[in-house]
Order: structure tokens, then C-alpha cells, then sequence
């Protein structure tokens, strides 16, 4: 990085009320502007580390992700669990405001695969394959996206909660074709 290196303290604050604003007001409406504002801080410090409303937004679910996720559940229910109760709240309208967002800006779509959705791919991946998880003759990612989609399909069309309970029924499906 150029320039003065990053106050964690101003960071954490800019992180914080990105995610105060998105919950407060919706991810449409967060401005930098808005953020620079509600942190407390100048705006040439939050543009000097992110370009991007949804830079801010990708560090700040990333950063929240490694804190309030378990990095070694025991078993598929509890790894979907973790993950889908994280995504009530603000966490959820984040996600699917960078999803929209990276549609039409292919840097985000990269960042956004590479920093949050791929790590978590890839976890899920390796516990359907240490588990037994994955039937003879189905690819393992088809399945990680099976799993993943009925969360992505309840988070977009919010028709359904993305929960515990789904956790269990996802996990009980696996179950029965394994």
C-alpha cells in the first residue's frame, strides 16, 4: 500500500458504519460520502483505502465473517448453520447488494469470488469430501452449489428464511443421497 499506513482504529470505525448505514438505510443508499460521514472520519481517508462502496462492503463482511465464523465446525449441519444464520440482518442485505453489484463490474465479481464466496466453496468442499459426503460419480462442486443455491435463492427472492432450519433439512437431504 502507498501512503501512510492504515489506522486500525478509523479502519474498524469505516467498517462499522458501512454496515450501520446498509442496515439503517439499505445497501442502495450507502454512499462513501455517507460512510466517511457516520465513521467519523475525512473522506480522502476512506478513498485513500477503498475505491468502492462495495470495496468497503467486501472487507467489511470478510473482516466479520473471520471473526463470527466457527474455522473448524465437526459436521455439515453445523457448518451450514454457522453460515446461514450469519446471513439474517445486515450480513444478508450485504451479501446480495456485492452480488448484484459485481453483475456489471467484473473487479468486484473477482474480489468478491476470491475474498468470501470462494474460501467458503472451498471449506464446504473439503467437508463433503473428508466426510463421505459426495456420491460416486457426482462432481463435488455441483453439489456445493446445489447447497449454496437454496441459500442464494432465499436470499434474493427472500420467500424463506436462511436459518438453522434449513441447515438441517439441506443436511438431511445430503444424508440421503450419499
Amino acid at each position: 500500500m502507498i501512503g501512510r499506513p492504515r489506522s486500525e482504529t478509523a479502519r474498524r470505525s469505516i467498517l462499522e458504519a458501512a454496515l450501520r448505514l446498509c442496515e439503517r438505510d439499505g445497501y442502495a443508499n450507502v454512499t462513501l460520502k455517507g460512510i466517511a460521514e457516520e465513521a467519523g472520519t475525512g473522506r480522502q481517508t476512506l478513498y485513500r483505502w477503498w475505491q468502492t462502496k462495495g470495496e468497503v462492503f467486501l472487507e467489511a463482511v470478510t473482516d466479520l465473517a473471520a471473526r463470527e465464523l466457527d474455522p473448524s465446525p465437526e459436521t455439515l449441519e453445523e457448518f451450514l448453520a454457522d453460515a446461514f444464520v450469519l446471513t439474517n440482518g445486515v450480513v444478508g442485505q450485504v451479501i446480495v447488494g456485492l452480488m448484484a453489484e459485481a453483475q456489471s463490474d467484473p473487479g468486484l465479481a473477482t474480489r468478491l469470488r476470491a475474498g468470501l464466496i470462494g474460501p467458503r466453496r472451498e471449506a464446504l468442499q473439503e467437508m463433503l469430501e473428508r466426510g463421505g459426503g459426495v456420491p460416486a460419480g457426482v462432481d463435488p462442486g455441483t453439489l456445493v452449489d446445489m447447497i449454496f443455491g437454496a441459500m442464494w435463492y432465499r436470499l434474493l427472492n427472500r420467500h424463506a428464511p436462511v436459518d438453522a432450519a434449513l441447515a438441517g433439512e439441506i443436511t438431511r437431504l445430503v444424508a440421503r443421497i450419499t
